[in-house]
């Protein structure tokens, strides 16, 4: 499992440096609207696999797809800025997704019912609408340098988390039994890796790319961002562990998440 953690980490990093320092903000769209569709798929996957709901697939592909669809939008109007426009448009989109599955289910004849809705509409807030943030931060000045932020205390999180459970004794205080392995120190360390890397990082920015970064500002926006993070991460869980399922799928060997 180390070892295909350590290859697709190798394989993985490449493709995703190339998109965010050499895409457009074309491309950068597209690209997030590809992993939306991917996540929002195994949301839906897992709650079918209990049988604890039905969602309505196509409206939370839709609204995934609507990430890259946005910026065509976007290029017709000269109304607005683009975090303006793509923000009311992320507006608009929940605002759509809650009439079209309110209308869905009156018209299922109850083979949907309010709670097939309700996940639907949840998984639509929880992937397509939180990644699109993405774009969004992407699209602002400097954002190709500020995107590396989010990119970089997920990774730091996971990482040191995972390097504190691998050599030190972690097992004492358990964070919460939605994840079992997951302890207090673990989230600690995982935060302390966020803000080592973010400190490098902007170190690095005002260095050789002539930025102004505060430290202190960027210490602070790593916690928050690493504790943002980690509650992702038990939002997750706590999805597997409702359905009775022990994992998603392997689409990346060796990065799963085992529930025991």
């Amino acid at each position: 499992m180390d070892i295909k953690r350590v290859l697709t980490t190798v394989l993985g990093f490449p493709i995703i440096v190339a998109i965010l320092v050499f895409g457009n903000n074309t491309v950068i769209d597209i690209f997030f609207a590809i992993v939306a569709v991917i996540a929002i798929q195994e949301y839906f996957n897992a709650f079918q696999a209990s049988k604890k709901a039905k969602p309505i697939k196509w409206i939370g592909y839709l609204a995934a797809i609507s990430i890259a669809v946005f910026r065509f939008l976007h290029l017709e109007s000269t109304l607005l800025d683009v975090d303006t426009d793509m923000i009311n448009m992320m507006f608009c989109l929940v605002i759509f997704s809650v009439f079209v599955i309110f209308f869905h289910v009156l018209n299922s004849g109850m083979k949907t019912n309010i709670i097939d809705g309700a996940v639907t509409m949840f998984g639509i807030l929880y992937i397509p609408v939180l990644i699109m943030f993405m774009p969004i931060i992407y699209a602002q000045k400097n954002g190709e340098i500020l995107i590396w932020y989010v990119v970089l205390c997920g990774w730091g999180t996971d990482i040191f988390a995972y390097l504190a459970g691998k050599f030190f004794n972690t097992k004492k205080h358990k964070f919460s039994v939605i994840s079992p392995n997951k302890s207090i120190e673990g989230c600690i360390s995982g935060a302390i890796g966020a803000m080592i890397l973010s400190v490098i990082y902007t170190v690095i920015c005002n260095t050789y790319f002539y930025t102004n970064i505060s430290y202190i500002y960027i210490i602070l926006i790593s916690l928050v961002l690493s504790a943002v993070g980690q509650v992702g991460d038990f939002a997750a869980s706590s999805i597997k562990r409702y359905n009775d399922i022990k994992d998603y799928s392997n689409l990346i060997p060796g990065h799963r998440r085992i529930i025991r």
